[in-house]
């Protein structure tokens, strides 16, 4: 798949690390599985991950966390 930002790199399977802010809070993720473009680094995440990214962050949020750094684990 060629890269839709960048339109010239190609995309393939990978890891990436991915940040969320939510009002005062602040997850940074590291190592989410992504597919990856190899000239400007976008990611995009399928339909999974993106659900996990979701409930971390919602979880990390409601703990009352201003600022996160963890590994991504999957469900």
């Amino acid at each position: 798949m060629t890269c839709v930002i960048c339109r010239s790199g190609e995309v393939n399977p990978g890891t990436t690390s991915f940040s969320v802010e939510r009002g005062q809070m602040t997850l940074v993720l590291k190592g989410v599985p992504a597919r990856v473009c190899n000239q400007c680094g976008e990611a995009y995440f399928d339909e999974a991950t993106t659900r996990r990214i979701e409930e971390i962050a919602e979880r990390v949020e409601h703990a009352g966390v201003q600022v996160a750094v963890q590994d991504y684990v999957a469900a």
